[in-house]
């Protein structure tokens, strides 16, 4: 998503010349392709936007995945543009850099005052750890790295996988979904699951096997007693592989479909369209330096009384990349469900993790820069739908 929409905003901007590589390609974890890549390739400017991400699941049951690809990726790129006399680097990293309980909104200075969220600390150890790789390259080498902190990001070639994908592509396939089993129509839902399978189900498994996979993922069938439905299971414990039996409850005027949510609803977040991010990163790289976010800074302090009549470090010279606007997860699911035409209910289920409470960004730092953002967030939620639709035929 992040990679895919910098390079369509670069070529509308009529730049040519990219080198781009698939993972299948070149392993960014391994320090001697790193190097053979830059030796042959020699680029002049780097967007390092790869990175193994994922949501709240993902982030803490695959600790060790992430924290170690991670930081092989970052410092074998990072490194190797050093080595190779790269003009201007990019990192691009994440929000969740800052404290669990940071003060809201979350401002550059915010970096490294407090405990790191649980639930996905070896990811922001790793992108910290980046950060501080780029900003110390810079003031040992003299090198022209940037960092970027996106905020939430959704849009156009975002990761669906309901395990492992962040909040609001989750939300919106798992509705999307349950839409189309309040509806009956297993002609989408069967195109959805051939294009993006559930741990290995696809359309052309029993719609019995669906269902009991679409449940485990919190999107569910109710009887008319309530119950969630033994999928197509008759009288006598056997599934009718016809699906008649789902079929004529299916046919009630109210929906009979309930999706299910992780936590209480209750956690703020800010999400920004992919493609505002893209725009925010190639006007950085066109118009901004490292010395000027370093000068700025000195500005800034220098209005400030004095402490101890010295010269602040240099130090947070990251930038977020922000709306400066929040929602909750109810109120998310709720937008979603408007967009979508979901006429069910949410479960949420709070035996289930919070994650942090709220993670606003204070954007003042990029704004002063000379950027805004376009989007708002139910323009995008549409947007990406109709893109979503799109790309199951």
């Amino acid at each position: 998503m992040v990679g895919s929409a910098i390079l369509n905003n670069l070529k509308s901007k009529g730049y040519i010349n990219f080198i781009t590589k698939t993972h299948q390609e070149l392993d960014l974890t391994n320090q001697q392709s790193v190097e053979h890549f830059f030796e042959t390739e020699k680029p002049d400017y780097v967007f390092l936007a790869a990175a193994k991400v994922g949501g709240i699941v993902a982030n803490n049951t695959y600790r060790g995945e992430f924290i170690y690809d991670n930081l092989m990726i970052q410092n074998n790129v990072i490194h190797q543009s050093y080595k190779h006399k790269v003009k201007k680097l990019m990192f691009l990293g994440s929000t969740c850099i800052y404290p669990k309980d940071c003060p809201q909104p979350m401002k550059e200075e915010y970096l490294l005052t407090g405990s790191l969220e649980y639930t996905n600390e070896p990811y922001a150890i790793a992108k910290i750890a980046g950060i501080k790789m780029c900003e110390s390259y810079n003031l040992q080498y003299g090198t022209n790295f940037i960092a970027v902190q996106p905020t939430n990001l959704y849009g156009p070639n975002d990761n669906f996988d309901l395990e492992k994908s962040h909040v609001l592509p989750a939300l919106l396939r798992k509705i999307h979904l349950g839409k189309a089993l309040e509806n009956n129509d297993w002609n989408t839902i069967k195109q959805d699951l051939n294009r993006l399978p559930i741990e290995g189900i696809t359309g052309e498994n029993y719609e019995d096997e669906i269902l009991t996979k679409l449940s485990k993922y919190g999107v569910r069938h109710f009887d008319r007693s309530g119950e969630i439905s033994s999928p197509l299971k008759q009288a006598d414990g056997h599934f009718d592989r016809s699906g008649e039996i789902y079929r004529s409850e299916s046919k009630n005027s109210k929906s009979n479909v309930q999706v299910e949510i992780w936590g209480s609803g209750k956690p703020m977040r800010e999400f920004l369209w992919s493609e505002d991010m893209a725009d925010a990163c190639v006007y950085l790289m066109e118009h901004v330096d490292f010395i000027d976010i370093v000068n700025s800074q000195t500005l800034i302090a220098n209005s400030q009384p004095p402490k101890a009549n010295r010269q602040p470090p240099i130090t947070n010279t990251h930038i977020n990349l922000g709306t400066g606007k929040e929602i909750s997860i109810k109120e998310l699911a709720e937008t979603i469900k408007i967009v979508v035409g979901f006429k069910g209910d949410f479960h949420f289920n709070t035996d289930k993790p919070d994650g942090t409470m709220r993670k606003l960004t204070d954007s003042t730092k990029l704004n002063n820069l000379g950027w805004q953002y376009r989007v708002e967030l139910n323009d995008g939620i549409k947007m990406m739908f109709k893109w979503y639709l799109n790309n199951l035929r």
